[in-house]
């Protein structure tokens, strides 16, 4: 099936996820648009010369006109995190390029998936949601699934046990008031922590797990990567590569994705990561995965702290 995938931004994140993207089976046609004309031709060459590997892939360097009819956007535009920095100190900056790039490509794709992964994510999301005016349906923020996919790594690791068999997850912002519903974590169909309580008396775990270090993995991870080597990229790609084969499959599926929220566990008008079901229609609502007070408490608390940010910008 012909598919076209639109990319906006060259940088690590964009040119890393039009390059996993070309390796796989999402599209047949991917577009890569970034204001640096020459960067966007130069990775789009060094892209095509690894596609004789697999069938045939249009991969092309365009403007916003060739948007056109695409199946989704990715919109990667925006200046990427410095070591140190919050994704929150980014808002305005980036909600001022999104401002400049959305009538642009909403013009030439008005029917397309819009995936939104520019820092911060989640004020990201809420912008163009206003900027745009596309319906609701059409916008997905890549929110907490890596996030999420950190949290499984780090709880593979400790248990030793494939990632896929674990279903724990993040939910809030992405960011530094995300938060991991421990109510709803699972192994293999066992609340984790009657797993725990199993490996640990087979001897094949010695220490349980430690909440809040788990949660400071998948919050500070991140920045330590961009402190090691400028920017984080490939768990990025992988990610939002997960959102759109969702989104191209012949099912719905379920996922921690970035929207807005409508009175879900009592928060309205803000963007932020709980379970989602997306699909070939984009997004479809959310899932009342039942919280504990503690829980539901924290999401408020993240939804507080993403309007507070998007009450001091310009919109």
């Amino acid at each position: 099936m012909s598919r076209k995938v639109t990319v906006i931004g060259a940088g690590n994140v964009g040119a890393t996820i039009a390059y996993t993207m070309s390796l796989g089976d999402i599209a047949s046609e991917i577009v890569l648009i970034d204001i640096n004309r020459e960067k966007v031709e130069g990775e789009v060459m060094d892209i095509v010369q690894g596609t004789s590997f697999r069938e045939p892939i249009s991969v092309t360097a365009g403007d916003y006109a060739d948007a056109a009819d695409s199946d989704i956007v990715i919109i990667t535009s925006g200046l990427g995190r410095k070591p140190g920095q919050s994704r929150i100190e980014l808002a305005q900056t980036n909600v001022d390029i999104l401002k400049q790039i959305t009538p642009q490509i909403v013009a030439a794709a008005p029917k397309a998936l819009y995936v939104l992964v520019s820092n911060p994510v989640d004020i990201i999301t809420y912008a163009f949601t206003k900027i745009s005016g596309l319906p609701e349906s059409q916008i997905i923020g890549s929110g907490t699934i890596l996030d999420t996919a950190r949290l499984r790594y780090d709880l593979s690791n400790h248990f030793q046990i494939a990632q896929k068999n674990i279903h724990a997850y993040v939910y809030g912002e992405h960011g530094d008031t995300s938060f991991i519903p421990w109510s709803c974590a699972y192994i293999s169909g066992c609340r984790l922590g009657d797993f725990e309580d199993m490996m640990i008396k087979r001897g094949a775990v010695t220490e349980r797990i430690d909440p809040e270090q788990t949660l400071r993995y998948v919050q500070k991870s991140g920045g330590e990567i961009i402190a090691k080597k400028g920017a984080t990229f490939y768990a990025v790609s992988a990610s939002v590569n997960k959102i759109c084969h969702a989104l191209v499959a012949a099912f719905d599926s379920v996922a921690t994705v970035s929207s807005m929220m409508h009175g879900e566990y009592g928060i309205e008008d803000v963007c932020l990561s709980t379970m989602t079901i997306i699909g070939p229609e984009g997004i479809k609502g959310k899932v009342p995965t039942p919280l504990t007070q503690e829980e539901i408490s924290k999401l408020h608390a993240s939804a507080n702290a993403l309007k507070a940010v998007i009450q001091s910008l310009k919109i």
